[in-house]
């Protein structure tokens, strides 16, 4: 089975590090096409694009799976937006 490898910037990768966030956010548009139907046994969370070892600034979890949403934030724009909440807990 795939694993599904997600680089992220510095302060969202920290946030699931911590626990306090648990899904991590893609555009619908562009990700629906990239998961729907697929299954994949983990997934790696990447604090940007680490060198080849570098375990500090990987996050290795199981997939948990995705669902659509509808949200507002600020990376987006300030427009309700459809995204694919990414479960990362």
């Amino acid at each position: 089975m795939a694993d599904l490898h997600l680089n992220l910037k510095g302060e969202y990768f920290d946030q699931i590090k911590a626990g306090t966030k648990i899904f991590e956010y893609r555009l619908a548009a562009k990700w629906e096409k990239r998961l729907a139907g697929k299954t994949f046994e983990r997934i790696f969370i990447k604090r940007g694009y680490p060198k080849t070892g570098d375990r500090e600034r990987i996050i290795e979890r199981p997939w948990r799976g995705f669902e659509r949403q509808t949200i507002v934030h600020p990376h987006f724009g300030a427009t309700p937006t459809v995204v694919l909440a990414i479960r990362v807990n």
